[in-house]
């Protein structure tokens, strides 16, 4: 089993990569996600894993840079599922949504490195009948625990 990585953060607000035995940033943090590396972020004081806080933190960052993903309708939509009976529905239909999001973006990519060996139409109707099953068994997944709790 992989190691799990530890980021030490410190009172002064500095992080301390504790494999690479150097400080670390934002930026670096971002570069583990991104290259699907596990790792916590530990508050050096009192151990206590604050790995979510700094994680919001780099989505800080990025919104404050460029073009920002969340709008603030969607922010706002957020914002009112806190507290509510379906806040914990929400959490496992963000995350479903995302996870098929990135299996479609993964697909397209794949497609599209393929193109030249097929003709357009047959990868768009590939792709249109993927997301199709896509959506459709996250919406069963999601309706099927929607059932289980209201039981």
């Amino acid at each position: 089993m992989e190691n799990e990585r530890i980021i030490k953060k410190y009172p002064n607000r500095r992080l301390y990569d504790t494999e690479t035995s150097a400080y670390a940033t934002l930026e670096d943090v971002k570069r583990l996600v991104k290259e699907g590396v596990k790792f916590k972020v530990v508050d050096a004081k009192t151990d206590e894993d604050i790995t979510r806080s700094i994680l919001m933190q780099v989505i800080l960052d990025q919104e404050a840079q460029g073009k920002p993903i969340f709008s603030q309708e969607f922010l706002k939509q957020v914002i009112r599922t806190y507290g509510d009976a379906m806040q914990g529905f929400m959490t496992t239909y963000l995350e479903q949504s995302m996870a098929v999001f990135l299996k479609q973006q993964q697909a397209v990519q794949d497609q599209m490195a393929n193109l030249i060996d097929t003709g357009p139409m047959s990868v768009y109707a590939g792709l249109a009948q993927q997301n199709l099953k896509l959506w459709q068994s996250m919406q069963e997944a999601f309706l099927k625990g929607m059932t289980k709790s209201g039981e």
